[in-house]
């Protein structure tokens, strides 16, 4: 029963990233910052309202052009105000498989900062669980409809919104939104950067109002600095909105394919260096992402881990093994370093540039779930991933195999 339950949770149509794209076209929301009586940051030339309009329709009508199985929606297409729940709101009504916010960067007192930014949401530092636990409400509140259908505890086998165990798949759901906009911001540094000439400020994760009340993936793009001169000029010269629409749409159609399918190919090859320096930028948490390829950097220290996993493997015969994901950076971690916060057994994977760290490895899904429940306090931004045959695979793909296993 509880398989079952859910399982029908989890192909529900409010929940956009698991939705049945043969079934209706994918739908892209893009939201266009500020407007109206919201300026937005200004700079000597522009202000960020009318850059992000004009940004923010050159996005979609590239997606429009190029990919017909698309439906794009604008949050705005004029100079108007919106709250930000309006805003949210309308993806979530429309049951968006993806959101994107276009905004323009600014730094005060005359301070010089220059580069693309992605933000995804997250557990910021003065925020403590209160993004993610909103973000929870929102998708319970847009499944609490099925108690007015008629019979629903028959075709939903008896589904309850406020019940234990569907707050569980909620927290499920939520971490798969997590990783997936994580693997987007990745795919929109890389490409806006290459398409733009900006340079690579990095990703980010934050607690923010207009991630957080939408019920799906998505992520608030900042464009680049309209308070760096340089910047603001190439903002507003006649071919941006053009670079920053192929490099948006190459970044849209790597996430598209890696998670629903499709052949279309994005217009410029993945470079195979970076092709702007990165910006560190202070006070901010590095990118954490889902990892697929092993590397060395602490290899001595996970030797008896590795055993044990190989171990595990054979005797579950080919079974998914779930990990908890802790951190990722662009160096290697030394071994003990205080990053790790004491833990050991830490295991290390690279993908993309990136060294990812995991801890736990187990075909039990309710075993790494509660370790990553007991992680959060030391790695707010924890989320489990899975693999198989040594290879990274889809998480909810690999929950379904956990629960068939169980049930037989």
């Amino acid at each position: 029963m509880v398989k079952r339950l859910l399982f029908v949770i989890l192909m529900m149509c409010s929940v956009g990233a698991f939705a049945d794209t043969a079934a209706k076209k994918f739908v892209l929301v893009i939201d266009a910052g500020h407007g109206g009586k919201d300026a937005g940051c200004v700079g000597k030339i522009s202000k960020e309202k009318n850059l992000t309009l004009k940004m923010a329709l050159a996005l979609g009508k590239m997606i429009e052009r190029n990919c017909p199985d698309v439906k794009v929606i604008y949050t705005r297409k004029t100079d108007v105000f919106l709250e930000l729940w309006q805003r949210a709101e309308i993806a979530n009504k429309n049951k968006a498989d993806l959101f994107i916010s276009v905004h323009i960067n600014a730094l005060p007192g005359g301070k010089i900062a220059r580069g693309f930014q992605t933000y995804t949401l997250g557990r910021g530092r003065n925020s403590g669980k209160k993004g993610i636990i909103e973000n929870l409400e929102v998708a319970k509140r847009e499944n609490s409809v099925i108690v007015m259908e008629k019979d629903y505890q028959q075709h939903y086998a008896g589904f309850d919104p406020n019940s234990p165990e569907s707050n569980i798949m909620f927290e499920f759901i939520q971490d798969t939104y997590m990783e997936r906009s994580v693997e987007l911001s990745k795919f929109m540094q890389r490409y806006m950067c290459a398409a733009t000439g900006r340079a690579n400020a990095g990703a980010h994760q934050d607690n923010l109002a207009v991630l957080r009340l939408s019920s799906m993936p998505g992520c608030l793009l900042e464009l680049g600095f309209i308070s760096t001169s340089d910047e603001e000029q190439f903002m507003n010269s006649s071919d941006a909105p053009e670079k920053y629409a192929r490099g948006f749409y190459n970044a849209f159609i790597a996430y598209k394919k890696k998670y629903f399918g499709g052949s279309a190919t994005p217009f410029l090859s993945e470079p195979k260096t970076p092709s702007a320096p990165k910006i560190e930028q202070p006070a901010k948490s590095k990118i954490e992402q889902p990892v697929k390829d092993k590397t060395e950097p602490v290899k001595e220290q996970q030797s008896e881990m590795k055993k044990e996993q190989v171990s595990q493997s054979s005797a579950s015969q080919g079974a998914p093994v779930f990990k908890v994901q802790i951190m990722a950076d662009t160096k290697a971690v030394p071994v003990g370093s205080s990053r790790f916060k004491g833990l050991k057994d830490i295991d290390s994977y690279k993908e993309g540039g990136y060294y990812k760290y995991t801890i736990g490895s187990s075909t039990d899904y309710n075993e790494i779930y509660r370790l990553r429940k007991s992680l959060l306090d030391k790695f707010p931004g924890a989320f489990i991933i899975a693999f198989k045959n040594g290879e990274k695979m889809d998480v909810t793909q690999a929950i379904r195999e956990f629960k068939a296993r169980r049930s037989q």
